[in-house]
């Protein structure tokens, strides 16, 4: 069965007038319109499409690339607000609508919201949620500590940010262990750093282990060195506004922390920048 909300790898069955029709073992075809055809496109050929429903509620392929797949979380924008729900961009030629019923609060054009993706068993069409707590659980929690896994940087709150892990569970990153600007909706890896008696998740956007640092400048040096493919051209010969546009200390600060990452073995201090070992 072709399924909607996903990609699908289809054969190329017949070409007509209005594009080329795809099929599958099952039987089912699907719609490519023309202007998602190309002339290298061959009868019998595979192509993965993304599917969906077009505005005549039909099934119809597409290979333009959407920004969120079912059963996912997605940051997007509201484009229109009518008496039925309102309407994102998702990249696809029609919107996807967010029912006035899966609004935590009535949505306003023009701004942004995170919203799931999840498809209406009765009818057979998508549609988004912006009710995120029901679709997350951590009831059951199958993570390691140590793991990565994947985030979604949800909403701001007095201990740090709220993100969900691995579009199942919710976590926490502590605000005093965040050495980078976050913003909601950005899309990271992390690492589960405790899971809590009541499976409360606490996650570093860190590896952990990489501990023993003298000081907090120190960890966000290292940090900043993984995020930078483990070099900076910048040294202790540097300006310090060119130091405070980097890493927001002091000059002196910066040598204090780079001499201890240096005498710990973590870095080394060459002509031209830092460089982790």
């Amino acid at each position: 069965m072709i399924e909607i909300g996903r990609y699908n790898e289809l054969r190329i069955l017949r070409q007509a007038s209005v594009g080329l029709y795809l099929g599958d073992e099952s039987g089912e075809d699907v719609l490519l319109p023309n202007k998602y055809c190309s002339e290298n496109m061959k009868i019998e050929d595979k192509i993965e499409v993304f599917v969906y429903r077009d505005f005549a509620e039909r099934k119809v392929a597409t290979n333009l690339i959407p920004k969120i797949l079912i059963n996912e979380f997605a940051l997007l924008q509201v484009t229109a607000v009518s008496d039925v729900g309102a309407f994102m961009d998702w990249g696809l030629e029609k919107d996807l609508m967010v029912p006035f019923r899966e609004q935590r609060q009535k949505m306003e054009e023009g701004r942004w919201y995170i919203v799931y993706l999840d498809l209406d068993k009765k009818t057979d069409r998508l549609y988004a949620s912006n009710k995120i707590e029901k679709f997350l659980q951590n009831d059951v929690v199958s993570l390691k500590e140590g793991e990565e896994v994947e985030l979604l940087v949800l909403h701001k709150t007095d201990l740090g940010y709220s993100a969900i892990v691995n579009s199942v569970h919710k976590g926490l990153i502590f605000e005093n262990e965040i050495f980078k600007e976050l913003n909601i909706g950005d899309k990271l890896n992390g690492y589960v750093k405790k899971i809590r008696e009541d499976n409360k998740i606490d996650i570093s956007i860190q590896p952990i282990g990489y501990k023993n640092f003298n000081d907090a400048n120190s960890e966000l040096i290292y940090n900043t060195l993984l995020e930078n493919e483990g070099f900076l051209a910048i040294t202790d010969s540097s300006t310090p506004d060119e130091i405070y546009a980097q890493f927001g200390i002091s000059k002196k600060a910066f040598k204090k922390s780079i001499g201890a990452l240096y005498k710990q073995r973590k870095i080394t201090i060459q002509p031209e920048g830092i460089k982790l070992i």
